[in-house]
């Protein structure tokens, strides 16, 4: 097993569930500066795309490829993350692709089950060897539109997924037969924590109807024996610089580049 920050009952916890649930990632002011960059990055806001559930409500998402030196990048990088991507994968990770999910009071949407690995099989990653953190920039609750899981459900492998309004999702059938064999789980979570979870987890979220926002940055990973066969929105095997900790409030508010590569509506994907 890879070394890193995770205990090994945490790994163990991660592969028995598919997901892992830790509070306090980010600290208090590390949580503030990202959320106070973000909310104030005009090239962020630029680059996102209105994604409508099949309500018509809309969640505004910001994509891009590569982390950089903004505080998006640096917390991607950092140590705490990426270590403990190599226990729960146990292989070398690189950065698949981050994104910017922001549920805003009262018109915030929903997203429709899914796998991760529904739609990054088709960009020609060969295993499921790949994960997620989400971590939260807002109070997550049940009302706001916390993120949602079938525990244990990363275990029935993939999931054919289609279209669901302007999303992805997994074939509604066999949602339904794996909610009546895994627990469902809402996770709801403080500014700060994250919440790592398999390519082949389960997960959804409903509809933010609350007067408070619903923001969160998430982190996708895949292995370096997983590098892509062929070429897709997304990048293959690119070496990762790791980031000490120490570095998110060294680069403090600082937000999206002009060269950052925000990805087009075309191609969006799915996320929580």
């Amino acid at each position: 097993m890879t070394v890193g920050p995770l205990k090994e009952q945490q790994v163990a916890r991660f592969h028995c569930d598919g997901y892992l649930l830790i509070d306090n990632l980010l600290d208090a002011e590390e949580t503030r500066l990202l959320g106070e960059t973000a909310r104030s990055d005009d090239l962020l806001r630029q680059a996102a795309m209105d994604v409508k559930d099949t309500k018509g409500r809309r969640t505004e998402l910001s994509l891009w490829n590569h982390p950089g030196d903004d505080i998006y990048g640096v917390v991607a990088r950092s140590e705490r993350i990426v270590l403990a991507m190599r226990q729960l994968l146990d292989d070398e990770v690189y950065h698949y692709h981050s994104k910017l999910s922001a549920k805003e009071p009262r018109e915030g949407g929903a997203w429709e089950w899914h796998q991760d690995y529904g739609y990054w099989y088709e960009n020609g990653c060969l295993y499921p060897q790949m994960a997620s953190v989400f971590i939260a920039i807002d109070r997550c609750t049940r009302a706001n539109g916390c993120l949602q899981v079938l525990r244990a459900s990363h275990q029935f492998g993939r999931f054919d997924h289609g279209r669901h309004g302007e999303q992805s999702g997994a074939d509604p059938e066999r949602v339904a037969a794996a909610a009546e064999r895994c627990e469902l789980v809402h996770l709801e979570m403080e500014p700060g924590a994250a919440l790592f979870f398999h390519a082949n987890l389960l997960h959804a979220s409903d509809a933010n109807l609350t007067e408070q926002p619903r923001w969160g940055l998430i982190c996708c990973y895949n292995t370096r024996r997983n590098d892509p066969y062929k070429p897709s929105h997304h990048p293959g095997y690119t070496p990762l610089v790791v980031a000490p900790d120490s570095a998110i409030k060294e680069i403090g508010a600082r937000g999206a580049q002009p060269d950052q590569g925000f990805l087009r509506q075309e191609d969006d994907e799915t996320t929580g």
